[in-house]
């Protein structure tokens, strides 16, 4: 887990400039140096990537990344054509309840790679761009443990969480003495549910690029409700 909690890092052009001064490892060092976007930079001047990793359970300090699926997108479109997904070697064992979650089973992880064979190709698709997830500490809590893990540094970056965009949207619409007295509690957050009060088609969940692209829909849809393109990304990064 990084040192840093969201609150105290108000600036992250400034704070990645400084990640790159630090980092011993060449990879991060590159991937900070690429940097990111100035705080006032409206949504519809950036590039974004949808990531999204599924695990062997949800545990960041005992379990394992075992895919991740990625694409980048704009607030207006989605690239597909350039989408990228991998399966890796997880560090932990793969628990039977895990397979009946995510479907990934022990054949397809035969010969898969370890993070750090990704790791150059995985940061170049991420560097400059605002990654955009649907729970934040499952993307960058379990990098940043699995990098600790092989190469005695973590990594931190900024992420749009829609899943915390949406948790923020419920907690407006459930407040007020009416939804108090009708007891109205604010409406799962889950992926497939945030994306159907959109009116999104529903997928096949925990698949690693499905998820990232089902993410990608969720966040343009949630921009379109409830910001616009002019929206600064201060007001949403974390």
């Amino acid at each position: 887990m990084n040192n840093f909690s969201n609150q105290e890092i108000l600036n992250w052009e400034a704070f990645l400039k400084l990640q790159a001064k630090n980092s011993k490892d060449r990879r991060l060092c590159d991937f900070y140096n690429v940097g990111t976007y100035q705080n006032d930079t409206p949504l519809s001047d950036i590039e974004f990537v949808a990531l999204d990793f599924e695990t062997t359970g949800l545990d960041s300090q005992q379990n394992s990344i075992i895919s991740i699926g990625l694409v980048p997108f704009n607030i207006q479109r989605i690239f597909c054509s350039k989408a990228k997904e991998w399966y890796l070697n997880p560090q932990d064992i793969l628990q039977e309840d895990s397979i009946i979650i995510h479907g990934i089973t022990h054949s397809d992880l035969k010969g898969a790679p370890n993070l750090l064979l990704i790791l150059e190709q995985l940061l170049d698709e991420l560097a400059g761009k605002v990654v955009v997830v649907h729970f934040r500490h499952i993307e960058r809590d379990f990098l940043d443990h699995t990098l600790r893990l092989l190469i005695d540094e973590g990594i931190i970056f900024p992420v749009v969480d829609t899943m915390q965009i949406e948790a923020n949207v419920q907690r407006e619409k459930s407040k007020g003495l009416f939804n108090f007295f009708k007891r109205r509690r604010p409406a799962s957050i889950r992926l497939a549910n945030s994306r159907e009060r959109y009116n999104l088609p529903a997928y096949s969940s925990h698949d690693a690029l499905t998820d990232a692209i089902a993410t990608a829909e969720l966040f343009q849809a949630q921009i379109k409700y409830h910001f616009s393109p002019d929206t600064a990304i201060r007001k949403l990064w974390l």
